[in-house]
């Protein structure tokens, strides 16, 4: 058993649980959670009451048996001086976001996993005008947002009769309930052409996550998602979409004890013709020594 401290993996001393009664205790919180994990199903990813996202996988596909990861999410809701207290970002920083989500810039936040994008989204989405319609789509809900009109939507893989319904499904359906900020938890495939076609008509200020190892690099990374779509569409015209839809890429990362932002880019366009985008650095963190 191993438990996530200050950034720092450790081993819990004394902790030990039998195959027989994990296996138990997964089942058991999988048919609390209306699901089912066996054999047949050897996957489950869900969220528990309290928010916490809980993953398993068992045998046969678990070769050193069964394995549970929970997350669990900081029970006080964290804002920008929290951040700029732990040494994630700069009070500069902090400003030109805050100023980025007001003037309803479409901000793309990129890093690796765990290093703390969906908090930093939360906190961005909460600096929203409380007098706007917010409406958020993703996988599992994880994003927290303090504010009185707020539209909630949720995928569902297929289970059973029940059909699954998908992120790209609810991204269409999302403009007939009136948002005024859309936020698409995180994108990973198809759905962020669907997500490209709504910001190319002219609706702004929404927040997203992808995975990615730079800032630059998840720019590819949604020109990738886009294709996964299916669409017919020329590579470069694709980029150039991206380009006119897209105003700021923040990334993070993680380090040992520490995550922190290290840089912010602004997308100013696109040439075809070097195939390459026009980004202007508005910040990046020096190397410590």
């Amino acid at each position: 058993v191993f438990i996530e401290r200050r950034g720092f993996l450790e081993e819990a001393p004394g902790v030990v649980f039998n195959e027989r009664s994990l296996l138990v205790a997964v089942k058991n919180i999988a048919r609390r959670l209306g699901s089912d994990i066996s054999e047949e199903k050897p996957v489950l990813d869900s969220r528990l009451p309290d928010g916490s996202r809980v993953a398993a996988v068992i045998p046969p596909c678990s070769l050193t048996g069964v394995t549970l990861t929970i997350r669990k999410f900081n029970a006080r809701h964290l804002g920008m001086a929290d951040l700029v207290c732990i040494g994630t970002l700069t009070e500069d920083v902090a400003r030109s976001l805050d100023s980025a989500v007001l003037s309803r810039k479409n901000i793309l936040i990129s890093g690796g996993t765990a290093t703390g994008k969906t908090t930093l989204l939360n906190i961005l989405a909460n600096a929203i005008p409380k007098d706007e319609r917010i409406l958020v789509i993703e996988d599992t809900a994880e994003i927290q947002i303090r504010t009185p009109n707020l539209v909630r939507f949720e995928a569902r893989d297929a289970d059973g009769s029940l059909p699954a319904v998908t992120i790209r499904e609810l991204l269409k359906a999302s403009l007939r309930h009136r948002p005024d900020r859309i936020i698409l938890g995180e994108i990973r495939g198809g759905e962020a052409f669907d997500l490209l076609q709504l910001l190319n008509t002219g609706h702004s200020g929404t927040l997203s996550t992808v995975h990615a190892n730079s800032a630059a690099q998840a720019l590819s990374r949604f020109t990738t998602c886009v294709l996964q779509s299916e669409m017919e569409l020329p590579y470069r015209a694709i980029k150039s979409n991206i380009a006119d839809s897209l105003h700021l890429i923040v990334h993070i990362e993680r380090r040992p004890g520490r995550r922190f932002v290290s840089a912010i880019l602004e997308v100013q366009g696109y040439n075809p013709e070097s195939d390459l985008y026009s980004l202007t650095p508005v910040f990046v963190r020096k190397e410590e020594p």
